[in-house]
């Protein structure tokens, strides 16, 4: 089948379909998303984060609902942010790709027009050989990256307007602007230490002028940071233009909202036409918003970053905290009566690993209608035996949700 963005859908529902099915219900919806679930055992037989967290309430959903694991692309394949969250929505991946740019500029509500081209950026620091050091620059603080930005209007391209905006701590987003750009420019960093940062390469035919464009940028912001410490040096990578797909209300009818701090996460809700409502950082905050706009809306994003950003930091006890305060917040969820709940990752973080990887992660749905399997425990361990199955695609989560809450007519006679 083919989608309304165009392109053969792997898994899940094709959207047109989706689109044709979709009806109207008095139900609501809530996607909790607590980012970089999954985890893994630190010593051999041990406990995965997960499993070694106390999580009365989520034990509960789990055992009064449905289970399994989900793969966000495939089999091996690890995700980014971005695919695992469109994955969620019930976009296939490998059908809608965009790059981080896109998603960081429109979460920070930069202008983007089509043919402009976004990228995230990351002031960094190098040595004297040039060989990054820190590709965060020691997370300088939010006003330290406001003034370097600033900073970097000074860099000039031909022909080209350039726009640099701070997002948070070391990130900004780049956008140019101008005639011919394209997005297919392949990433300045390396994604390690060591190593100098990579030179900007087309990656597609018609690319070259905007690669030359992009690497004319970086050296021009290595001479304004050149006295900086620690940040001398900028790294670039998820070259985008804002591409055109079908929006989730015009998919499934849902007025949808999205409740995140992070701006990638704003970001990816915007493309899809949530509105993104706005709160202070925090859960408790995010169910104050909830609660507020309960009554206006019938699907709510809600996104937890924290779990994800103590996997990368190896923190292994830091994340067990992290799941037990959101296990701690689920009654207040729940005495919202959502008609579904789904809770699950947008792919695994474990400690151990200090990254994103590769493995399935845990999901439960709870619904009244739900057909409940033998799972006990939200777990990885339990969830590999649940109803959902071993290897359910993300993408599939979002009709099963819709379906559960009444919100797809029959197909066919």
């Amino acid at each position: 089948m083919t989608g309304l963005g165009g392109g053969t859908v792997r898994h899940g529902l094709d959207l047109e379909l989706l689109a044709r099915l979709a009806q109207q219900a008095e139900s609501r919806i809530v996607l909790w998303v607590l980012d970089g679930l999954g985890g893994l055992p630190v010593e051999a037989g041990g406990p995965t984060e997960l499993e070694a967290a106390r999580t009365p309430h989520l034990d509960r959903l789990a055992a009064e609902g449905i289970c399994g694991l989900i793969e966000p692309v495939g089999p091996g394949i690890t995700p980014g942010s971005g695919p695992g969250h469109l994955a969620l929505f019930g976009y296939d991946p490998l059908t809608y790709e965009v790059g981080r740019g896109v998603l960081s500029a429109l979460g920070i509500e930069v202008d983007l027009e089509p043919g402009d081209v976004a990228a995230r950026g990351n002031f960094c620091t190098v040595d004297a050989a040039g060989d990054v050091v820190d590709r965060r620059a020691g997370r300088i603080g939010s006003d330290v990256g406001r003034r370097l930005c600033a900073k970097l209007a000074e860099v000039d391209l031909p022909g080209v307007q350039v726009d640099v905006q701070p997002v948070k701590e070391y990130r900004f987003v780049l956008r140019l602007r101008g005639e011919g750009l394209s997005g297919a420019v392949g990433d300045t960093d390396p994604q390690a230490t060591g190593v100098p940062a990579r030179r900007a390469e087309a990656l597609a035919d018609g690319a070259e002028r905007t690669a030359e464009l992009v690497g004319n940028f970086v050296e021009q912001a290595a001479e304004v940071l050149q006295d900086e410490n620690p940040a001398n040096m900028v790294l670039l990578r998820g070259f985008s233009t804002l591409p055109d797909w079908p929006r989730l209300p015009d998919v499934t009818g849902l007025r949808a909202a999205a409740l995140a701090d992070y701006p990638m996460y704003r970001g990816v809700a915007r493309l899809l036409g949530m509105e993104v409502l706005a709160s202070e950082a925090g859960t408790d905050a995010r169910l104050d918003a909830a609660e507020r706009a309960w009554a206006d809306h019938d699907f709510f994003f809600l996104h937890e970053k924290p779990i994800d950003a103590a996997g990368e930091d190896g923190d292994f006890d830091r994340r067990v905290d992290l799941i037990e305060r959101v296990d701690a917040a689920v009654p207040r969820l729940l005495a919202l009566e959502p008609d579904v709940l789904v809770v699950t990752g947008d792919h695994s973080t474990p400690a151990r690993l200090r990254a994103h990887s590769w493995h399935p992660v845990p999901v439960l749905l709870h619904a009244a209608n739900v057909r409940p399997d033998a799972v006990e425990r939200f777990s990885e361990r339990a969830c590999l035996a649940g109803g959902l199955g071993p290897r359910l695609p993300a993408s599939a989560l979002l009709p099963l949700a819709l379906g559960h809450a009444g919100r797809l007519r029959k197909f066919g006679a």
